[in-house]
Order: structure tokens, then C-alpha cells, then sequence
């Protein structure tokens, strides 16, 4: 049954950073709604690594490895791996905003220099 919560709390986190990606026009609110869009990524990454009454993978227990059920690493190595990335293309992305702002003295992207109004 909690599995079901993690899945609807991972559709969740995704519909809401990409509708906030789709229909914000502030900058450092589409670095948010990327960042809640990443951690609906991650969490269903580790969803679909979990096993019931699964072990860390680390071989202490040498001769009791025939009856243990151990977790796959490699999910948890990705993971790890994208909240590292995650975190450098938020402070470049942050950066950006920042550069951005200095420029044009405002963070929504409708009002930036060289946008056209397509409308």
C-alpha cells in the first residue's frame, strides 16, 4: 500500500514542476519547479529499486549471502550521481538569473531584451 503513495506523490511531484515550468514566467520560479521536477525523477528511481525486506549491498556478511535479498546498488549510485549534477545546473541556472537580471532589471522572461511578442 505505501508503494501506491510513493507513486502517486512521484506523478505528483512531476505534474507540478512541469505545469509550474509550462506557466511561470519568473526565472527563479522555473529553477524551483525544475528542482521539484528533479526530485519526482529521483523518487521514482528509488521506487522502482526498492524491495521488500531487502539489505544495504555491502558484503560484510560473506557466509550468509545465500540467504539475503539485497537492494540493486546501481539505482542508488544514479541517484547519487543526479542530486550532484542537479545541484551544479541549479547554481549555473541560478547564475544565469542573476546575469540575467543585472542585464534587463527584471527576472520575468516576457518582459527580457531581444523576446518577441509572438502573441
Amino acid at each position: 500500500m505505501t508503494d501506491f503513495f510513493l507513486y502517486v506523490t512521484v506523478v505528483l511531484l512531476v505534474f507540478f514542476g512541469l505545469s509550474a515550468v509550462l506557466f511561470k514566467r519568473n526565472l527563479i520560479k522555473i529553477v524551483i519547479a525544475l528542482n521539484i521536477l528533479e526530485a519526482g525523477v529521483n523518487l521514482f528511481f528509488i521506487v522502482l529499486a526498492y524491495r521488500p525486506e531487502g539489505t544495504a549491498p555491502i558484503f560484510t556478511l560473506a557466509p550468509e549471502l545465500e540467504k539475503l535479498r539485497m537492494v540493486l546498488p546501481t539505482p542508488q549510485a544514479l541517484i547519487l550521481t543526479n542530486i550532484v549534477i542537479g545541484f551544479a545546473t541549479t547554481a549555473l541556472m541560478l547564475v544565469f538569473a542573476v546575469f540575467i537580471y543585472r542585464n534587463n532589471g527584471t527576472l520575468d522572461i516576457r518582459n527580457l531584451k531581444g523576446v518577441e511578442d509572438h502573441d
